[in-house]
């Protein structure tokens, strides 16, 4: 089983550092700000998709605000943390960072359940497939050695559409993603392997238009339990594109 913190110490180890007693959870790495601290949702809120967002945003009054706070009334008891981990019970509504993210590099740990569906939404936008392919995945895709981490909403020939390899972890297990993204174009490795090379996040929600700049992450209501940990972000600044 391959987490980050195994991940992050591999690293070190490959450094000459010295081996730490221990890797905290939720406790970023150098450069690295924690999304999710371990001990509450000060970064999140209930989600409110991107184009509903921006028609509030656009009234130039409290509207999103309002819509906000409906939200999180509603939805927010189904996210709950607990021994540092964020759970999700599948019956409420989907969760995203308060702040919007442009170009970024971010490690995220996640697990779930049998025939259990999710994805992680960049920039508004899906979505970074995360689910059971043997099982939910697979029946609908037709392929069951299609794992998660690649983009499963990019129209079919896409080269991002499916990953390279199947790098999924057992459900039940950790399984930890890298991201890097810069302009509309994505590298992902799960769990240290490669399943997405470069590939092209389209604007799905307005076709034709670019990429928005920047939008909020997600973490997707499928209708399934989910588990996440070791959620990290480094915002990427013009010298290091």
């Amino acid at each position: 089983m391959r987490t980050l913190s195994l991940c992050l110490l591999a690293a070190g180890l490959a450094l000459g550092a010295p081996e730490p007693a221990e890797v905290k959870l939720n406790t970023p790495p150098k450069g690295f700000t924690a999304l999710f601290n371990g001990k509450d949702l000060a970064n999140w809120q209930i989600c409110i998709p991107i184009v509903e967002r921006n028609k509030l945003k656009a009234k130039d009054d409290d509207s999103y605000e309002v819509a906000v706070k409906a939200a999180n009334a509603k939805h927010m008891k189904h996210w709950t943390v607990k021994e540092g981990v964020l759970h999700y019970t599948g019956k409420g509504f989907s969760l995203q960072t308060i702040k919007d993210y442009g170009d970024f590099e971010m490690y995220m740990d996640w697990k779930i359940a049998e025939k259990g569906d999710s994805g992680i939404y960049l920039r508004g936008q899906p979505q970074v497939q995360v689910w059971d392919s043997d099982r939910a995945g697979g029946a609908r895709d037709k392929d069951k050695s299609s794992g998660s981490g690649a983009f499963w909403n990019n129209p079919e020939g896409d080269s991002a559409k499916r990953p390279l390899v199947k790098a999924d972890n057992p459900v039940g297990e950790w399984n930890t993603f890298h991201i890097v993204m810069r302009g509309d174009v994505a590298t992902i490795k799960l769990n240290g392997k490669l399943v997405v090379d470069k590939g092209k996040l389209p604007n799905y929600f307005e076709r034709g238009k670019p990429l928005p700049a920047a939008g909020p992450i997600e973490l997707q209501h499928h209708g399934d339990p989910l588990w996440f940990r070791n959620i990290y972000i480094k915002e990427l600044a013009a010298e290091e594109k």
